[in-house]
C-alpha cells in the first residue's frame, strides 16, 4: 500500500493498514501562506516528517469588519464568493496535482462561528450572541454561504476531504447551552452536509485551543470518518480507545501539542508514542490534540511518526 491506500484502509472493515498512520500539523511562517511557496512548503514538511496525508493549512483570514457594533449590525456582513478564496484554492490545486496519487489531501476548514470571530473579534461575537442571538444568526447564515463557496471550490479541484474544526461548545463558554445548540451547531452541520458530498476522507476536529470541554456527546451526530479531539475531557484523560468507542469511528490524536513532542528527546518522544498507542484502537492515527507550535523541531515530529510506523 502507498500512504493513500494505507489511510483509506482505516475505513475498510475488511482491511487494516500495514502500520499505524500518523500526521501532525503546524502553521508555517507568512512567507509560505500563498502561491507556489505554500505548495512547496507543505510538500517539504510532508516528505521530511514522513506523515501519512497532507493537511493544507487555511491562511486566508476573513477581513475585520469595523461596522459591526450591535447584534443588529450582523445583517451588514457581506457574502464572500469564490473569487475571494482564489489564493487558498490555488494552494489546494497545486497540492492535489502534486501529491494526490501518493497520499490523501485534505484542507483545514474553520467553522462559521470561528470565521465570525475573524470578522468581528471573538469577544464581540460572543457578547452579541448572548445579547441577541437571533440578530447574530443573520450574519452566521451569510458566513456559512461564503464558506460553502470555498468547500465547493475545493471539491471541484479534486480535494479528498476536510479537517473541519468546531468551537463554541466548550465548558463554560456560554452559560446558556442553547446558544451552541441553536446558533452554532446548525451552521456547523450545514457546512458538513456539503463537505460529505463527493469527498472520501473527512476529520471532525473538536478544537480546545481556547477552552477545555466537559462533554463531547453534543458532537456525536457530527459527520466525519475520523474524529480528532482533546486528550482531556472534564479534567480527565481520554484515550484513543475511549474516543473510538464513544464516536463509533476511528480516532486521531493522543499527543499533547505542548508536551513531550515539543520538548522531549528522541527516547522520551518514542516512549510517549508507545503510551498513547497502548491505549489506542487498531484503527487509529497518531497525532496531536491540535496544531503544534510553529517553532517545533521537524525532527521531533519525524521521530514520533517513525515510532508509530515501526511499532
Amino acid at each position: 500500500m502507498n500512504k493513500r491506500e494505507a489511510v483509506l484502509a482505516l475505513l475498510d472493515l475488511a482491511k487494516l493498514p500495514p502500520y499505524i498512520p500518523a500526521a501532525f500539523f503546524l502553521h508555517f511562517s507568512t512567507n509560505y501562506h500563498q502561491d507556489q511557496a505554500a505548495i512547496d512548503r507543505h510538500l517539504e514538511y510532508f516528505r521530511y516528517t514522513d506523515m501519512d496525508f497532507i493537511k493544507i493549512q487555511y491562511e486566508h483570514s476573513f477581513p475585520q469588519l469595523l461596522n459591526i457594533h450591535r447584534p443588529e449590525d450582523w445583517s451588514k456582513i457581506p457574502v464572500f464568493k469564490k473569487d475571494f478564496f482564489e489564493p487558498p484554492l490555488k494552494v489546494v490545486e497545486g497540492l492535489v496535482k502534486a501529491s494526490k496519487k501518493e497520499a490523501l489531501v485534505v484542507a483545514t476548514l474553520y467553522s462559521p462561528y470561528m470565521l465570525a470571530g475573524q470578522l468581528v473579534g471573538n469577544q464581540t461575537r460572543d457578547k452579541h450572541l448572548i445579547e441577541n442571538p437571533e440578530a447574530v444568526k443573520q450574519g452566521l447564515e451569510v458566513i456559512t454561504q461564503s464558506l460553502l463557496y470555498f468547500v465547493r471550490g475545493c471539491k471541484e479541484l479534486g480535494l479528498d476531504g476536510f479537517y473541519a474544526s468546531t468551537q463554541g461548545g466548550e465548558k463554560a463558554h456560554f452559560e446558556n447551552p442553547l446558544i451552541f445548540k441553536d446558533y452554532i451547531k446548525p451552521f456547523d452541520l450545514t457546512v458538513w452536509e456539503e463537505v460529505i458530498t463527493g469527498t472520501i476522507f473527512n476529520i471532525l476536529h473538536i478544537c480546545d485551543y481556547h477552552l477545555p470541554y466537559d462533554d463531547l456527546t453534543q458532537f456525536l451526530d457530527y459527520p466525519g470518518q475520523v474524529v480528532n479531539c482533546p486528550i482531556q475531557v472534564a479534567g480527565n484523560p481520554i484515550s484513543g480507545n475511549e474516543i473510538t468507542a464513544l464516536f463509533n469511528r476511528p480516532s486521531m490524536g493522543g499527543m499533547d501539542r505542548h508536551g513531550i513532542i515539543v520538548s522531549g528527546n528522541a527516547l522520551e518522544i518514542q516512549q510517549s508514542v508507545e503510551r498513547v498507542l497502548h491505549l489506542a484502537p487498531e484503527r487509529f492515527i497518531l497525532g496531536a490534540d491540535c496544531t503544534l507550535p510553529g517553532d517545533i523541531s521537524w525532527d521531533n515530529i519525524r521521530i514520533a511518526i517513525d515510532a508509530a510506523h515501526h511499532r
